[in-house]
C-alpha cells in the first residue's frame, strides 16, 4: 500500500532524489553511489529507507542491475522534476539578487522556430544577461521534457499526448503548410499543381501520427489516391533540407515560415500545390497548475506579440 502523503512528505530528502535519479542514469548501486558521493553500503540503506517512505518497491533486481518498475519511473519522473525546480529556484533567485539575467529552458517545434527567434530577439534585447537553451523536437518529446521538468515552457501541440488536460497551452499561430522542393525540381516552373500529379515522385513526410503527417494522409485520401509508398521519415529539419537538396525529384511539406527562410537562401523551391486541410495551431504550453518564471512570462509575453504582429495568422489566444 503506498504511503500516505504526510510519511512522504516528512521522511524524503533531497539527497534521496538525487540517489533516484542516479540510479537510474547508472543502472547500477556502486556507479549511483560514486555520481551522489556516498558508499555503497550508504547507497543501499538510502533506497532501502526510500522504498519504505513509498511504502513500496521502486526498482526489480537483476543481474545486470536495478531496474525501476512502473511506480518506479513515475517517482524518478517527480524526482527530476523536483530537482529541477530547485535549479531554477536558485537560478531565479541569483538573477533577482543581480537585478537581471536568469535562466529559460525552451522547446520548440520546427514550424515555431521563426516566431520563437523574433520573440528571443525582442527579449534578449530587454534582458542581455538572460541565458537560454533551446531544443528542438517534435511535440512528443516536448511534452515528455516539460513532464521532467527540463523545460521552463515548449512551442508545440498538447493534443498528441494522451492526457492533454495535464498541460495549459496558450495558443498562438496557424502554421500554414506548403510543398517544397529541390530548385530545379521538374515540376519547379508549374503554375498550378494537383496532387495526383506528384504521385510518381517520393517524399521527405513526417513520422507516424505526427501533425504535419496526418495531414498528408487527409490530403490524399480526400482525393482518392494511394498514400506514397517508400517515403524517407523525418521530424528534422536540417535532414529534410539536406535530403531535398541531394535529390531534385523529392518533395516535401514543411511550415511556411520554415519554407520562406530556406527559400531565400536558395535552398529550395515552394511548388504551387493548395491543400484542402488547414494543420492544428501550435502555442505555449507548459505543465498544469505551474506558475511561470518571470523570464519564461516575458518570453510568453513577446511571443504573443510576435504571433498578433503577423497578418498571415488568425488571433488565436
Amino acid at each position: 500500500m503506498i504511503a500516505p502523503l504526510t510519511t512522504i512528505a516528512s521522511r524524503l530528502r533531497i539527497k534521496q532524489l538525487r540517489l533516484l535519479i542516479a540510479l537510474d542514469e547508472q543502472g547500477s548501486l556502486h556507479r549511483a553511489a560514486e555520481q551522489v558521493a556516498i558508499s555503497q553500503p550508504g547507497a543501499t540503506k538510502a533506497l532501502h529507507e526510500i522504498e519504505s517512505t513509498f511504502g513500496t518497491p521502486l526498482f526489480t533486481r537483476t543481474s545486470q542491475g536495478l531496474v525501476a518498475n512502473d511506480l518506479g519511473r513515475c517517482v524518478i519522473r517527480y524526482a527530476r522534476l523536483i530537482h529541477s525546480d530547485l535549479a531554477h529556484l536558485r537560478e531565479e533567485m541569483v538573477g533577482i539578487s543581480q537585478g537581471f539575467g536568469g535562466r529559460l529552458a525552451v522547446g520548440i517545434i520546427m514550424g515555431a522556430v521563426p516566431l520563437l527567434m523574433r520573440g528571443l530577439t525582442r527579449l534578449r534585447a530587454k534582458q542581455p544577461e538572460l541565458s537560454v537553451e533551446i531544443i528542438e523536437d517534435t511535440s512528443a518529446r516536448l511534452l515528455g521534457l516539460i513532464d521532467q521538468g527540463r523545460l521552463d515552457l515548449a512551442i508545440c501541440r498538447n493534443s498528441v499526448s494522451r492526457r492533454p488536460d495535464a498541460y495549459t497551452c496558450v495558443s498562438l499561430h496557424e502554421e500554414p503548410v506548403v510543398l517544397v522542393a529541390h530548385p530545379e525540381h521538374p515540376l519547379a516552373g508549374s503554375a498550378q499543381l494537383e496532387l495526383g500529379q506528384l504521385q510518381g515522385y517520393r517524399w521527405v513526410i513526417f513520422p507516424t501520427n505526427m501533425p504535419m503527417r496526418l495531414l498528408l494522409e487527409r490530403e490524399f485520401s480526400q482525393a482518392g489516391l494511394e498514400f506514397p509508398r517508400y517515403p524517407l521519415e523525418t521530424a528534422s529539419t536540417f535532414t529534410t533540407l539536406s535530403l531535398l537538396r541531394e535529390d531534385r525529384e523529392l518533395v516535401a511539406l514543411m511550415p511556411r515560415d520554415v519554407a520562406q527562410f530556406s527559400e531565400g537562401f536558395g535552398m529550395i523551391r515552394r511548388l504551387p500545390l493548395t491543400l484542402q486541410s488547414r494543420s492544428e495551431p501550435y502555442g505555449v504550453v507548459t505543465r498544469s497548475g505551474a506558475s511561470l518564471a518571470p523570464p519564461a512570462q516575458l518570453l510568453l509575453e513577446e511571443l504573443q506579440r510576435e504571433s498578433a504582429a503577423d497578418p498571415s495568422s488568425e488571433d488565436l489566444a
